[in-house]
């Protein structure tokens, strides 16, 4: 049985039936369109050289393809790996040990990896924190959890094109492009998940497309299109569609006539917690001095440094 969430009644915000439809809808092509998530498994094989350690058993969570497997590392760095995917579509295009299975429901015993990567999956994921609690369990002791998934300024661009030509010529607003976790919150809920030594950071790729419905068809065989349950049912009309081109390039378009679209990329690094990783000391427990490391005098509290002439040159 699944480990049970943190928060039982989480706030649904994608239609996770629809994102597994997608997703199945481009696995057939998806490697003519996964150059970030192959980005992505750089920057992991990166990182994962860096630890001196071996993971005998990793779970690549919410596949796409072989990139994970495909990664340059040292031979026995990773031994064998469980894939995992919400459409078994994509699974298909994989290798090796593949269970279809909802980032929001593992179906996996705790204390059962010594890694858990994912990349470019979890920001469609509706529970987030229960969904790294989870991934926490999963984990050994002192198990290593990598995950990447788009931030806060992903898609700007388009976002702010549809949003004034819907309001142009529908006069309404209605949401297109999925609300994204930004660098401060994540470092929080790695907090709040229970991982040890969690590192946030972010790197933000700048794509050009010859125009915005380019950018569209990407997204599409990327499947990543719009899976909001609050998204209006009724597709969009060609006029605004044509309009938010305009608009795109109006607000953003280049000088050799392509546009820019951001994709913001945050990842998250944390371990499950273990007796032997480093603790931060406690309040008071210093053995020397910030005064005399600096060569300065202390003052006790509540005293007032004196004053100092400022040279100006």
């Amino acid at each position: 049985m699944p480990p049970k969430a943190d928060n039982p009644s989480p706030m649904l915000v994608f239609d996770r039936a629809l994102h597994a439809r997608r997703r199945a809808r481009a696995a057939a092509r998806f490697a003519d369109h996964d150059f970030l998530v192959r980005r992505v498994a750089e920057e992991f094989a990166d990182r994962l050289a860096a630890v001196n350690r071996d993971f005998p058993l990793a779970l690549d969570l919410g596949s796409h393809g072989t990139a994970f497997q495909d990664m340059n590392l040292a031979p026995g760095k990773i031994g064998r790996v469980v894939s995992t995917d919400l459409a078994p579509a994509m699974l298909a295009k994989g290798r090796g040990l593949r269970v279809a299975a909802d980032e929001e429901r593992l179906p996996f015993r705790d204390r059962s990896f010594d890694l858990v990567a994912s990349l470019l999956s979890l920001h469609w994921v509706n529970d987030l924190p229960g969904a790294l609690v989870q991934i926490r369990r999963a984990l050994v002791p002192d198990g290593l959890f990598l995950g990447a998934l788009f931030g806060g300024e992903t898609l700007t661009e388009l976002r702010q094109s549809l949003g004034e030509a819907e309001i142009e010529l529908d006069g309404g607003l209605s949401p297109r492009i999925s609300p994204f976790a930004d660098l401060r919150d994540m470092g929080a809920l790695m907090q709040r998940a229970g991982f040890a030594l969690p590192v946030v950071d972010t790197d933000r790729v700048t794509v050009r497309y010859d125009n915005a419905l380019k950018l569209m068809a990407e997204l599409r065989g990327m499947g990543e299109t719009n899976a909001l349950i609050e998204r209006r049912r009724t597709p969009l009309r060609r006029a605004t569609l044509l309009r938010a081109a305009d608009i795109y390039r109006e607000k953003f378009g280049l000088a050799d006539g392509r546009v820019p679209a951001t994709f913001e990329i945050v990842t998250v690094t944390g371990w499950a917690p273990h007796e032997s990783q480093q603790k931060p000391l406690r309040p008071g427990s210093a053995t020397s001095r910030l005064a005399d490391a600096l060569g300065t005098s202390e003052n006790p509290a509540g005293e007032k440094t004196p004053p100092r002439d400022r040279g100006i040159s």
